[in-house]
């Protein structure tokens, strides 16, 4: 792998993966030594300031993320801001049944099921505090675990988990491929 292949590959690692990786998980990701890794970082660094690219890469300790520029946070608080009433998307609806039917699942494993990313999603669905972290996967970067909350419970007027209605009574077809993936419960 040449070195642009390398910083390629380095950068959709660090976009997909979204929390901040260590060098030691790039490298047996890349197969490729520690030092070249944290080379190759370092030219990116400078490449992405240089270029005053809307994002970064920013450096914690021996961990690395990908991030957004400082300067362009009153953009993002814009676009992020809370609207009044804002009601639930229908990609918020499917990640919210995923994660009820499925908990305790990681942001990876819906993914794989909707077969497109959440983070949005998942943001809108912890904000409305319909779903939380509960905690973290013992495995290389470990994954955050979301599951249903109380308010959950609440909100669908069911008393617990156990009073989900199961998939098959719903008068739809078990055609799709996230509808096979929750009634595999």
């Amino acid at each position: 792998m040449d070195r642009d292949e390398i910083k390629s590959a380095i950068e959709a690692i660090l976009f997909a993966w979204s929390d901040p990786l260590s060098i030691k998980d790039l490298s047996e990701v890349l197969d490729i030594g520690t030092k070249e890794i944290e080379g190759v970082l370092a030219e990116m660094i400078n490449e992405f300031n240089y270029s005053k690219r809307g994002i970064q890469i920013i450096k914690m300790n021996d961990y690395y993320q990908l991030s957004t520029r400082p300067e362009h946070y009153e953009y993002l608080q814009k676009l992020f801001a809370p609207k009044q009433n804002r009601g639930i998307t229908q990609a918020a609806l499917e990640t919210l049944a995923i994660i009820a039917y499925k908990q305790p699942i990681t942001k990876t494993e819906i993914e794989e099921i909707r077969g497109v990313k959440c983070d949005k999603a998942i943001s809108t669905l912890l904000e409305k505090e319909l779903i939380e972290e509960q905690g973290r996967l013992e495995k290389t970067g470990r994954p955050i675990i979301y599951g249903t909350t109380i308010n959950f419970l609440k909100v669908f007027s069911i008393s617990s988990l156990d009073n989900l209605p199961n998939v098959s009574d719903f008068n739809i077809s078990v055609d799709s491929d996230i509808l096979k993936d929750i009634y595999e419960k």
